[in-house]
């Protein structure tokens, strides 16, 4: 039983109110695509694609309307795991598959979405060279570990030089849509609150006859936030509690 899921039922917003919570839907996997440029994944996200679909088919190399429940599964680990320098061995142990299975999954994915391939290797070699890496607002993070004599260490050093553009930018795109979803409260008069961020959930105590207008607001701003080659997509919910909302 998750225990810290079924927590959030003690949350509960005050008279009157409900819970309005927006999350960004594969907000890293669109952001890979937009810094990866890689045209298969620009084009699914574009096209409103299941993009763990698509990926079965490409690495699996079976039609998209045959892919099943178990190979979208893998494909979504794969997914997920590349660009934090998923290992053979790593994603073995999440798929139950064997290590040569997955280290074919690894390559045949590398193969078929080769800007994300391009994009691995260069965003390494440039973290070498210049010692640091950036998020698309620029914020720096430092990477001594890429000059390690430790050979784990510096495989480190590739993930973080990897998924820092990233999940970096991820937590920039979040810190601001927030700063937009609290202007535009303030500046309609509205009594709703943003009171939580986790991750890439928003979480507003809204005012029952404010909810609409909330709902819209926040995926507009949630959404608008950036211009992207991939539009960005929040899903709003809407509960009694904090459970119900998510």
């Amino acid at each position: 039983m998750n225990y810290g899921k079924l927590l959030r039922k003690v949350f509960k917003p005050a008279k009157n109110c409900v819970f309005v919570d927006a999350d960004y839907s594969q907000i890293e996997l669109r952001l890979l695509a937009h810094i990866s440029e890689d045209e298969t994944m620009v084009e699914a996200f574009k096209n409103g694609e299941d993009i763990h679909k698509q990926a079965a088919s490409k690495v699996f190399g079976v039609p998209i309307e045959e892919v099943t429940k178990e190979l979208r599964s893998r494909a979504k680990a794969v997914n997920f795991g590349i660009v934090y320098g998923i290992s053979d061995f790593g994603l073995a142990e999440q798929t139950g598959v064997s290590r040569k299975e997955a280290k074919n999954y690894i390559e045949q994915y590398l193969e078929k979405y080769s800007g994300i391939k391009n994009f691995m290797f260069d965003i390494v070699e440039k973290t070498k060279k210049q010692g640091y890496v950036e998020t698309i607002y620029h914020r720096r993070r430092y990477v001594p570990e890429l000059n390690s004599k430790n050979y784990m260490v510096r495989k480190f050093g590739e993930r973080v030089a990897m998924n820092t553009p990233i999940q970096g930018t991820a937590a920039d795109i979040m810190k601001i849509a927030m700063v937009h979803v609290y202007r535009e409260l303030k500046n309609r008069g509205l009594k709703s609150k943003l009171i939580l961020q986790v991750h890439d959930e928003l979480l507003i105590e809204t005012l029952e006859s404010e909810l609409e207008e909330v709902k819209k607001l926040l995926v507009d701003c949630m959404e608008n936030v950036i211009k992207l080659k991939v539009p960005l997509k929040a899903e709003v919910s809407v509960g009694n509690n904090w459970y119900e909302a998510k």
